[in-house]
């Protein structure tokens, strides 16, 4: 086989797929190291095919283990700089190129968490509450789908944001920490987009960080938010996000992103639980659901509902939905404690802490449990 006929054509195309040459080099070269170690025992029927697909994953990795590098280096500040940012970076381009308009937006968001945010399939299948395996076969169909399309042309905004929120999220309740990767690619997308909803996300995203210190307690376990030293909130970054989203309602384009940071507005805005405006909250919650119709979205509701109506008002909207929904089985336990079934919220606990998606959250709810097993 002659390779050196082979490498650049293959060049070519990983270049024509949105690598620049120097990567899309190095990562045939890698390729050619394994063609040269297999192809004697099993060769490929289509050579140019197998060095394609291999090179294409050894740059994949390639870019994922430079933005874990990013990420390690953002965590030395341990902060987000308050304030727009002055530039861009490739990251940012990486993420409109693999929102590729040939891709539905699930596909596309799929895609991009994958390859560049580096998310493993589980944690992305739980962000779009399916199977392991059903989102491993729609993250293969993305990449054929780009596998021959010039990347060239990006994806819209609506679908970045998507990612940057899912990224976020995982980041914040999840085991990698990606969340302040998330704000600095927002704050630099709000620098040279003016949309609301890129200011909507960018609020939440701040109003939601400023709580980080007060998550978790000393001894490393999860500190739920009726629970948490308020005096250890960020008050800058809530003064920021604040801001930033009364600009973006004031333009009367209210979005998803919007809403969900002003519910997060209301929280930082009471000076304890007892404080905080569930009515208030509720509302926010019916134009999320108006604008969303997301179960998740219901789920939470009937949590607000609880606590403005009481909690039997709250067990009566969760009776509406599917139990198999994420953290139901947390929600229902809580709304049964509060309204005095003690029983049925020791078992519910319990559940819920056997299907807990996280380390942090599955000891919080087992010490939940097991405070009504205390005399």
């Amino acid at each position: 086989m002659n390779f050196r006929e082979l490498t650049p054509s293959v060049i070519g195309v990983l270049v024509r797929r949105g690598a620049d040459f120097a990567a899309a080099e190095d990562a045939v070269q890698d390729a050619l190291v394994d063609a040269v170690r297999t192809w004697p025992a099993d060769p490929p029927r289509d050579p140019k095919g197998w060095l394609v697909t291999v090179a294409w994953r050894r740059f994949l990795d390639g870019t994922r283990a430079d933005a874990a590098r990013r990420r390690r280096e953002d965590a030395v500040s341990e902060e987000p700089a308050p304030g727009p940012a002055s530039e861009t970076d490739d990251t940012l381009r990486l993420y409109f190129l693999c929102a590729h308009p040939s891709l539905t937006p699930a596909s596309a968001v799929a895609l991009t968490l994958r390859a560049v945010g580096g998310l493993t399939t589980r944690q992305i299948a739980d962000a779009y509450l399916v199977p392991e395996a059903t989102m491993a076969q729609r993250i293969s169909r993305a990449k054929r789908t780009v596998s021959g399309v010039r990347f060239d042309q990006p994806g819209d905004v609506a679908t970045v944001l998507r990612v940057l929120y899912l990224v976020f999220n995982e980041g914040y309740s999840g085991d990698v920490d990606l969340a302040a990767e998330a704000i600095r690619l927002t704050r630099q997308l709000a620098t040279v987009i003016d949309h609301p909803e890129v200011s909507g996300l960018l609020a939440l995203m701040l109003l939601h960080h400023a709580r980080r210190d007060a998550r978790i307690a000393g001894d490393g376990s999860l500190v739920p938010l009726a629970a948490q030293d308020r005096g250890r909130w960020d008050t800058a970054m809530i003064t920021e996000g604040v801001a930033i989203l009364q600009t973006a309602l004031s333009r009367d384009r209210l979005g998803e992103f919007q809403a969900q940071a002003a519910i997060a507005a209301l929280h930082a805005d009471a000076q304890d639980a007892a404080e905080t405006d569930w009515v208030q909250i509720v509302e926010w919650y019916d134009e999320l659901l108006r604008l969303t119709g997301s179960p998740i979205v219901r789920l939470n509701r009937a949590v607000a509902v609880g606590e403005a109506d009481g909690a039997r008002a709250g067990l009566a909207e969760l009776a509406t939905l599917d139990p198999s929904l994420p953290r139901y089985a947390a929600v229902a336990a809580y709304l049964h404690e509060r309204d005095g079934d003690r029983t049925t919220a020791a078992r519910l606990y319990a559940e819920a802490a056997r299907k807990a998606s996280n380390a942090a959250e599955r000891d919080h709810l087992t010490r939940q449990a097991a405070r009504f097993n205390v005399p």
